[in-house]
C-alpha cells in the first residue's frame, strides 16, 4: 500500500466538512462522559484498526460503559456497551442532522445519557447552527473517508516512530475532532503563567511549554495537507532556526510560527519516512535550543532509557 498517498483537499473538500462535523459530534459526546484529563487529553480520539474510537467511556457519570467508534472500512459508526449491545449506524447519505439524530436516539436507545452543552460546530464557518438543523453538509465519500483514516494510520505511525525518543512528559498520539488535525506534544516541566483574559481551553492546554507536533488535511487559510511544529510560548528568534529537509519552512501564523512541512513535497523525497521523522527532530531541536530546553537527559533513542540496555550489543540471549 502507497506510503503517503495524494489527499489534496480541493478533492475532498465537501466530504472533509460533512465527516469534521460527523466527529464534532461525536466528539463532544466524548467531552460530556469521559473524565477529565490534563491538558484535555481524555478528549481526542484514537485510531484503530478500521477507523477512530471514542475509546472506553462513561460509569462514572452513571451511564454504562460505552464506546463509539467510526468504521472507515464498512463505512459505519459503531456505538457499543460493555455488555455487548451494539447499534450500527450507515455514514453514506446522511446529512449532519440526520446524523446527529442518530447519534443522539441510538445513544437513548442503549440507555447512555448525554447532553451537548454546546450543540453547534466549533470553530468552522457555521458555529452558530446547530448540527441538528444543518442539511447543508451531506457529502461522504467512502473511497475518500477511507483514504483520509489510511493518511491518519501512517501519519500516526511515523509520530510513534518519533515519540519514542523522549523520555520526558508527552502526549499519546491522538486525532482532535475541533481542529481535524493528529498530533503529538513533548512538555517541559515550566508552568506557564498566562494573561487573565486567555479562555479556559486554551489555559489548560498551555500550562506547560510545549513543543508540539502534528499533520493536519487543509483548511480555508492554509489549503493544502502539511506536517507541522510550534513550540509554546514561543521563545524568541524561534523562526531564524535551521529546519530539515531542505522543503521545509517557517510560516507566520497568528502572531506565532509554525514549521511547515508540505505533504506533497514529502511524497517526493527518496524516503518520504525519513523526511518527516527529520522534519519533526529539527524542529524540536530549533523550540529546545531557543526556549533552553536539556534535551540529553531525556532521549531515549529507540525508546529505551536504560544505558545499558541502550548501549548493550544484542546477542542471543536478548533475541
Amino acid at each position: 500500500m502507497e506510503l503517503f498517498p495524494p489527499i489534496p483537499l480541493a478533492e475532498w473538500r465537501d466530504t472533509k466538512e460533512t465527516l469534521h462535523r460527523f466527529a464534532q459530534i461525536v466528539g463532544k459526546v466524548r467531552l460530556a462522559a469521559s473524565t477529565r484529563r490534563n491538558h484535555w487529553w481524555n478528549v481526542p480520539f484514537h485510531l484503530t484498526g478500521r477507523g477512530i474510537t471514542t475509546r472506553p467511556m462513561g460509569q462514572v457519570d452513571g451511564n454504562p460503559i460505552f464506546t463509539v467508534d467510526f468504521d472507515f472500512v464498512a463505512h459505519q459508526l459503531v456505538l457499543s456497551t460493555l455488555d455487548g449491545r451494539e447499534i450500527s449506524l450507515p455514514l453514506i447519505g446522511r446529512s449532519v442532522a440526520s446524523f446527529h439524530d442518530a447519534v443522539m436516539d441510538s445513544l437513548a436507545a442503549l440507555g447512555i445519557r448525554v447532553r451537548l452543552d454546546v450543540p453547534r460546530p466549533f470553530d468552522l464557518p457555521d458555529s452558530g447552527r446547530p448540527f441538528a438543523e444543518d442539511a447543508e453538509h451531506a457529502t461522504y465519500d467512502p473511497a475518500q473517508a477511507n483514504r483520509y483514516w489510511r493518511v491518519l494510520s501512517q501519519v500516526a505511525s511515523v509520530l510513534e516512530e518519533f515519540a519514542a525518543g523522549y523520555s520526558g512528559k508527552v502526549s499519546p498520539v491522538h486525532h482532535f475532532w475541533h481542529t481535524f488535525d493528529i498530533a503529538h506534544s513533548r512538555f517541559s516541566d515550566r508552568h506557564i503563567e498566562q494573561p487573565e483574559r486567555i479562555d479556559p481551553v486554551t489555559r489548560e492546554a498551555y500550562s506547560r511549554e510545549v513543543i508540539s507536533f502534528g499533520f493536519w488535511f487543509g483548511d480555508d487559510t492554509f489549503p493544502e495537507p502539511a506536517f507541522y511544529s510550534y513550540t509554546a510560548p514561543e521563545p524568541a528568534h524561534l523562526a531564524e532556526e535551521p529546519l530539515r529537509p531542505a522543503a521545509a519552512h517557517w510560516i507566520a501564523r497568528n502572531s506565532s510560527h509554525l514549521a511547515v512541512l508540505r505533504y506533497d513535497e514529502v511524497r517526493t523525497e527518496a524516503d518520504p519516512r525519513a523526511a518527516v521523522l527529520a522534519f519533526y527532530e529539527s524542529a524540536y531541536r530549533a523550540g529546545a535550543r531557543c526556549a533552553g530546553w536539556e534535551t540529553e537527559p531525556l532521549a531515549c533513542p529507540g525508546g529505551v532509557t536504560d544505558p545499558q540496555l541502550r548501549f548493550r550489543e544484542p546477542g542471543p540471549a536478548s533475541g
